[in-house]
């Protein structure tokens, strides 16, 4: 009973805080009055990522860099929009650009492990659930959580991956004079909170595998 709790709990609270984070700095504009399109526009052109499209997506908090369409894609709640929290989003998403352009190890590696990742997280639950109903067979239980281990790898990779991101935009606002110094420390808030939802969803997965190997265990 305690794994599900926590498996509930944690992202339920990292959600919530992202969430109440990101409106409360959402009602303080920057003192230059840019806007975040605006911002990542700067942040791409001076890093010579020209070639990156800004688009809009609807949504809330959907924004992301797709590097196979080379467009940073900003949300309803971003785009536009002059807070200091929009602006602190769209430059961690040129951070994203940033590190492909310069092919930053971890986000190379996580770009290889997205396919693999896919694959094991549906192959180890079937053999799990099959291990299962097969009067708890050992190994296909075991197999599967060799196979989850894939998960986990993954979401442990995602998170230098995101700490670096808003790392560079943080550096950014603040040497290329985009915000103010008391407006970098709050959206430097935001992405902290932004970066606790990835450090929750490793958690959970940790927490996960900790289940699966108490399922085997039982099963000897």
């Amino acid at each position: 009973m305690l794994y599900w709790l926590l498996i509930l709990i944690i992202p339920v609270a990292a959600s919530l805080n992202v969430n109440m984070t990101y409106g409360k700095y959402s009602r303080i504009s920057n003192a230059r009055g840019w806007t975040a399109d605006q911002v990542a526009r700067r942040i791409l052109d001076s890093n010579g990522l020209s070639n990156i499209r800004i688009e809009r997506i609807s949504g809330n908090l959907t924004d992301h860099f797709d590097p196979t369409a080379n467009v940073i894609r900003l949300s309803d709640s971003v785009y536009g929009k002059t807070s200091v929290a929009a602006i602190g989003v769209a430059a961690h998403e040129c951070g994203h650009a940033v590190q492909h352009a310069e092919n930053y190890s971890p986000i190379v590696i996580r770009s290889k492990l997205v396919p693999i990742t896919n694959f094991c997280s549906n192959a180890s639950y079937i053999l799990i659930v099959l291990g299962m109903i097969l009067s708890f067979n050992t190994l296909l239980i075991n197999i599967g959580i060799i196979l989850f281990l894939a998960v986990v790898a993954f979401q442990l990779v995602t998170l230098p991956v995101e700490f670096n991101a808003s790392g560079r935009a943080l550096k950014t606002l603040k040497n290329e004079y985009i915000l103010e110094a008391d407006e970098v420390s709050k959206a430097a808030k935001v992405l902290r909170a932004a970066a606790l939802t990835y450090v929750a969803s490793f958690l959970t997965t940790v927490i996960q595998l900790l289940r699966l190997i108490g399922i085997s265990r039982r099963s000897d």
